[in-house]
C-alpha cells in the first residue's frame, strides 16, 4: 500500500471558496479512482490561503486484474455479424473464443482478461482529468496561458509512494518541493510524505489544518480578551472567512477612539466586520466595548505595534466617515426624504420605490387590524421604512438599511413602535433571523413582502428552478413564519387579494401602465374587469406557491411530508394556524392503534371501491339505502358513520381536532366488524352496489379530517 500527496501552490484563493475546493478535488480524484477499480483507506482534503492539499493513504500498487466476458453471435451467424463481434474485441479471432451452449444453441464467447497496471501509470491522468474539471466560481488567466484557474499557479507536488508523479498544469510541473509562510519561511521544501510535509510546513509557519488554525484565532483572541476584562462578540461567518485569510494566525488587540463610540453599535460593527475584518468586543453589560480584535499572518519583531497602529489609523479613517454621514443624515427630518424616494425604480415594470411605499401603506393599514396593530402607527412606519435608502450613512454601508432608519425616526421623536417597525421590516431574512413579534412590526414586514410578491407574481416573474433572483421564496417563507409564530388568524387568500388591489385600483396613470403589463384592454373598465379577472388566476397561483413553501418549512421542522399532503389535499384551507393544528393532530392520532387500524381500514376500502369502479365504470357516490342492508354490521356500521360524520365535522369545524379524530375512533369496531362478518361482492347486484355506497361513505367520512389516501404506511 501507498500514499498519494497532492498540492497545488498558488497566489491567495478567497477565503469563500476554499473549503469548496477542497471538497471538489478530493470527490473528483476519488472518483477517478473508484473508475481505475482503485481502493483506498484514509482520503483528506486541506486548504490554506495559498494551496489545496489532498492526501489519499493505503492505495494498492497496482490496479487489480480485470475478466471479462463478452457473449457474441450465435455460431453459423452471418459473416457480417461475426465480423462485427469481432472488432469490437481488439484484435482477437473466432479461434480465440469459446463456444457455449445456452439453450439449446451455440454462441461465442469471448474472455479477455486485463491484467492491472501500475498504480503509478494510472494516476497522472486522474490528477489532470480532476484539474481540469474542477469547478471553481470564478477563474482567470496568467501570463501566455490557455488554461484557468482561480489565482495563478506556481507550483505542484505530487509523490506517490515518495516519488514524482509526471503531473503539469499549464506549464507547472510537478516536484517534491512546497513553500513555506510567504514572508516567514518563504523558501522551497523538500518532503518525502505527508507527515514529513505537515511537520515541515509546521516548522515553516504554515497551519495547514483550517480547524486548527480557527481553534487558534479563537484560543488567541479569547485569552486577549480576558486580560482586557472584556468578552469576544461571536461572530462564526467572520471567524470562517478570516481563518481563511491566514496560514500563521497571530491574533492582536487594538483600540477605538472614544470619539467614534456614540456612532451606532451597528454602525461600527458592519465597518469593522465588512471593511476590516475585526471583531469587536463586548463590556460587562453587554455593550460595544472601544476595542477591536485583528488577525494577522505575521510574526512581527515588535510584537505586532506596528500592525496595531496603521489598523487603527485606517478604522480611524473609516469611521470618520461614518461619524460625517451619521451627523449631516439627522439634520434632515426622515419624513423629509421620502419624496426622493421616487427616483429610485424598484423594477421597471413595478414602478418606483415612491409607489411600492404608497401600496405598503395602504396594506400594512389594511392588515393592522388582523393583526392587532395601530393603524396609524403601522401606517407611519410603512411610509418612513425605506426612506433611509436616501440617507449618505446607508449609501454607505448598505447593510445597515432599515436599522439607520430606526434610529434617524427615533431621533425625529417617531414612536418606539414606528422605529422598530422601520429597522425589522425586512425580518425575516433567513431561516435563521428571528421573526418580528411586535403588532406594528408585523403589519409593516409582511405588507412588504406581500406587495413584492403579487407585483412580481402580476408581471410573471417567478422563481424557475433554482433561479430566485427576487428572493420570492424567503419573503413567502418569511410570511408564513411571521403568520405561525405570531398565531395569527388571518385569511392568506384575503391578504392576497387585498395586495392585488393595491395594484389594479390607483391613478388612471398607473392603470395605463398595468393595462400594458398585465395584458389589459385600452379601456379602463374593460381594464378593470380584466385585470380582476387576472388577479384572482395569479392570486390562486400564488396560494400553490405559499403552500409548496409551507411544506418545505414543515418539513425543515420534521413534519411528515405525507401528513402534510394529506391535509393540504382537503384544499380551500388558508388559515395556516388552523392547518398546522390539524396536521398535529392527524400525526397524534396515527401514532395510536385506533389510527393505525383506520388508516388500514382507509385503504382496504379505498382499493376494493377502485378496483370496482373501474370494472364497473361507475362511482359508487350516492347514499346508501338501508332497506338493501342484509347484515347487521352494515346497519351497525351505517349507523355509526352518520354519527361520526355529523360529530367529525362539527368537531372539525369548530377547530377541536383533536376530539375530530377520537371521534373516528368510534368507527374502528364497526370497521372491524364489518370486514370480518361482510362479503362485498356478493352476487346480488343491488345489494353488492349498496355495500359499495358504503365504503365510499366510509372514505368521505374520514376524508372530512384528512385525506387518509396521502397517508404512508
Amino acid at each position: 500500500m501507498a500514499e498519494l500527496l497532492l498540492e497545488l501552490f498558488s497566489e491567495e484563493i478567497p477565503a469563500r471558496m476554499q473549503a469548496r475546493a477542497a471538497d471538489d478535488l478530493k470527490r473528483l480524484v476519488e472518483d477517478g479512482l473508484k473508475k481505475a477499480g482503485l481502493d483506498w483507506t484514509r482520503s483528506e482534503a486541506f486548504v490554506t490561503p495559498r494551496r489545496l492539499c489532498l492526501v489519499i493513504d493505503g492505495l494498492p500498487e497496482q490496479q487489480p486484474d480485470v475478466r471479462d466476458e463478452r457473449k457474441g453471435p450465435q455460431v453459423g451467424a452471418p459473416e457480417q455479424a461475426l465480423k462485427g463481434f469481432l472488432g469490437s474485441l481488439g484484435g482477437l479471432t473466432l479461434d480465440d473464443c469459446e463456444q457455449r451452449e445456452v439453450k439449446g444453441k451455440m454462441f461465442y464467447f469471448a474472455v479477455i482478461e486485463k491484467k492491472g497496471e501500475p498504480t503509478a501509470a494510472v494516476l497522472p491522468a486522474i490528477l489532470d482529468d480532476a484539474l481540469n474539471a474542477l469547478p471553481w466560481p470564478k477563474s482567470m488567466r496568467w501570463g501566455s496561458g490557455a488554461k484557468r484557474w482561480v489565482r495563478p499557479l506556481h507550483n505542484i507536488l505530487a509523490l506517490f509512494g515518495g516519488k514524482v508523479l509526471p503531473v503539469a498544469y499549464e506549464g507547472v510541473e510537478a516536484n517534491q518541493h512546497t513553500y513555506g509562510h510567504r514572508f516567514l519561511a518563504p523558501d522551497a521544501i523538500a518532503v518525502s510524505d505527508f507527515a514529513d510535509y505537515r511537520a515541515k510546513l509546521a516548522a515553516a509557519n504554515v497551519m495547514l489544518c483550517p480547524s486548527e488554525r480557527r481553534a487558534e484565532i479563537v484560543s488567541q483572541a479569547e485569552k486577549l480578551a480576558e486580560k482586557a476584562g472584556l468578552t469576544l462578540n461571536p461572530d462564526e461567518g467572520l471567524l470562517q472567512e478570516v481563518t481563511g485569510l491566514v496560514e500563521w494566525p497571530v491574533v492582536l488587540m487594538g483600540s477605538i477612539d472614544a470619539a467614534f463610540m456614540d456612532l451606532p453599535p451597528e454602525v461600527l460593527v458592519t465597518t469593522m466586520r465588512v471593511n476590516q475584518k475585526y471583531f469587536t468586543m463586548l463590556d460587562h453589560d453587554g455593550k460595544l466595548a472601544p476595542k477591536f480584535i485583528l488577525v494577522s499572518n505575521q510574526v512581527a519583531p515588535d510584537g505586532g505595534q506596528a500592525i496595531v497602529a496603521g489598523n487603527e489609523r485606517v478604522l480611524r479613517a473609516r469611521l470618520s466617515d461614518a461619524k460625517f454621514f451619521w451627523d449631516q443624515d439627522r439634520k434632515q427630518r426622515l419624513s423629509a426624504r421620502t419624496p426622493q424616494l421616487k427616483d429610485i425604480v424598484f423594477h421597471a415594470k413595478l414602478g418606483t420605490v415612491e409607489e411600492k411605499v404608497d401600496r405598503m401603506v395602504a396594506l400594512s393599514g389594511d392588515l393592522a387590524g388582523l393583526v392587532g396593530a395601530d393603524k396609524t402607527l403601522a401606517q407611519t412606519a410603512a411610509k418612513l421604512c425605506k426612506a433611509d435608502l436616501v440617507t449618505g450613512m446607508v449609501f454607505e454601508f448598505p447593510e445597515v438599511q432599515g436599522v439607520m432608519g430606526r434610529y434617524y425616526a427615533l431621533n425625529d421623536g417617531e414612536p418606539q413602535a414606528v422605529g422598530d417597525a422601520i429597522a425589522e421590516h425586512y425580518s425575516p431574512a433567513g431561516p435563521s433571523d428571528a421573526c418580528p413579534s411586535a403588532p406594528v412590526s408585523v403589519s409593516v414586514a409582511m405588507a412588504d413582502k406581500l406587495d413584492t410578491l403579487a407585483g412580481f407574481w402580476g408581471i410573471d416573474e417567478k422563481p424557475t428552478g433554482s433561479k430566485d433572483p427576487y428572493a420570492l421564496r424567503r419573503a413567502a417563507l418569511g410570511i408564513i413564519r411571521m403568520i405561525v409564530e405570531n398565531g395569527l388568524r388571518v385569511s392568506l387568500s384575503d391578504m392576497l387579494q387585498t395586495a392585488f388591489k393595491a395594484y389594479r385600483w390607483g391613478s388612471d396613470e398607473r392603470e395605463g401602465k398595468w393595462q400594458h403589463n398585465w395584458g389589459g384592454a385600452t379601456a379602463t373598465s374593460i381594464h378593470r374587469e380584466a385585470v380582476g379577472k387576472k388577479a384572482q388566476i395569479v392570486s390562486r397561483d400564488l396560494l400553490n406557491f405559499f403552500a409548496d413553501r409551507l411544506k418545505v418549512h414543515l418539513k425543515s421542522e420534521g413534519v411528515r411530508h405525507d401528513l402534510i399532503d394529506a391535509v393540504f389535499a382537503l384544499g380551500g384551507e388558508d388559515d395556516l394556524v388552523r392547518l398546522l393544528a390539524r396536521v398535529d393532530a392527524l400525526g397524534a392520532f396515527l401514532k395510536s392503534d385506533d389510527g393505525a387500524n383506520l388508516l388500514a381500514a382507509h385503504k382496504r376500502a379505498a382499493n376494493i371501491l377502485r378496483i370496482e369502479e373501474k370494472k364497473d365504470g361507475v362511482t359508487y357516490d350516492g347514499a346508501p339505502d338501508a332497506a338493501l342492508f342484509v347484515e347487521d354490521a352494515e346497519r351497525g356500521l351505517f349507523a355509526a358513520l352518520q354519527g361520526v360524520g355529523a360529530d367529525g365535522a362539527a368537531l372539525a369545524g369548530a377547530e377541536k381536532f383533536e376530539d375530530a379524530m377520537a371521534a373516528l375512533a368510534k368507527l374502528r369496531g364497526p370497521l372491524d366488524t364489518f370486514f370480518d362478518q361482510v362479503m362485498v361482492n356478493v352476487d346480488d347486484a343491488g345489494v353488492r352496489a349498496n355495500r359499495l355506497k358504503i365504503l365510499s361513505q366510509i372514505l368521505s367520512v374520514m376524508n372530512q379530517v384528512a385525506d387518509f389516501s396521502k397517508i404512508e404506511g
